[in-house]
């Protein structure tokens, strides 16, 4: 009998309508255009307005978009995971609600968090369900709204993020496509230089806390750069190494979206020329645990069975990781 391997068979995806672009930034926060693009190659960003809107919204959508695509009923989804740092709320599972919304009445769900990594996270813990021989079809939304989080009077933070969501399929393969290696890390330390303080139970959200703005992300910036640019590169490397692959061998490099130059320093550490480097920044931002996705459903259409992509991130916490992965269809 075939090992059982992970693989991605549908992709979805969801970006807000609003656009807020550097120029608009411009009139909000001490920046110009050439500043942003330079240091980060984002151009504008989407943002989701309206009332009641939040992160399962977005979520939502994305699926619908892979089932209408997929020519999938939901009732056949056994487990919905949704990888996000903006939850619509504590306590309830977003999950729960975007499978219900979805009609994936027979899935369990939950959501996953570890910040800007809770995508390439979320693909260990979804091959695994797959592998495991018990899971046939297993949901993976990756989906943030970046702006509930986001004070637009500090422009450290508010030239970074925007909000979208993307969705995958896992399925079983028997041709040994999908998830072939892993390299996944974390180090506590780094909690300190990116971090929402007032949300969770160490630091509750108070009317004290919102007036020192506590309820928004905090970012060390060149701390965080610094960390991102060595250890998204070093475990690249790391599993190309480990698997015995160069860069003839790599198709794709699919990284997450949170700095142009982060994405550029990873694809020279493994001599990957800029032609094999999905990149989508300019157009959307940093949107946390949705990049991935995004990336693989906006690059679907290039995407041939076979190729090989190293997928790469790294996040608040910090966490970080990469994933050695065989594409598993033609569109």
């Amino acid at each position: 009998m075939a090992k059982i391997t992970a693989a991605i068979t549908a992709v979805g995806k969801y970006i807000p309508d609003y656009i807020l672009t550097n120029a608009m930034l411009e009139k909000m926060v001490d920046t110009n255009d050439e500043w942003i693009t330079t240091r980060t190659g984002i151009k504008e960003r989407r943002i989701l307005k309206g009332e009641g809107k939040g992160t399962s919204y977005m979520a939502i959508k994305a699926a619908k978009e892979l089932l209408e695509k997929k020519k999938l009923d939901p009732k056949e989804i056994e487990l919905v995971i949704v990888a996000t740092a903006t939850p619509d709320m504590q306590a309830a599972a977003t999950s729960v609600y975007v499978a219900t919304q979805i009609g994936a009445v027979n899935a369990f769900g939950f959501d996953l968090e570890a910040a800007c990594s809770s995508f390439l996270y979320g693909m260990s813990v979804a091959a695994k369900y797959i592998e495991s021989g018990r899971y046939k079809k297993v949901l993976l939304i990756g989906a943030d709204k970046c702006s509930s989080m986001i004070d637009y009077t500090d422009r450290a933070t508010c030239i970074i993020f925007g909000d979208g969501a993307g969705a995958v399929l896992f399925e079983p393969s028997e041709e040994g496509l999908g998830l072939q290696d892993e390299y996944l890390k974390s180090d506590g330390v780094g909690r300190e230089y990116l971090q929402v303080k007032a949300s969770g139970s160490l630091y509750p959200v108070t009317k004290e806390a919102i007036d020192k703005k506590e309820n928004f992300v905090y970012q060390d910036g060149k701390t965080v750069f610094k960390n991102a640019v060595f250890n998204m590169a070093d475990v690249a490397v790391k599993i190309l190494e480990r698997n015995n692959l160069t860069n003839d061998d790599i198709n794709w490099l699919a990284a997450h979206q949170a700095n142009k130059r982060i994405i550029e320093a990873t694809a020279r550490r493994i001599n990957l020329e800029s032609s094999k480097v999905m990149m989508n920044i300019q157009k959307y931002g940093n949107t946390t645990s949705a990049t991935i996705p995004l990336l693989l459903a906006d690059y679907e259409q290039q995407l041939k069975k076979g190729d090989n992509i190293i997928f790469a991130s790294f996040g608040g916490g910090f966490t970080w990781g990469s994933i050695y992965f065989k594409w598993a269809y033609n569109s």
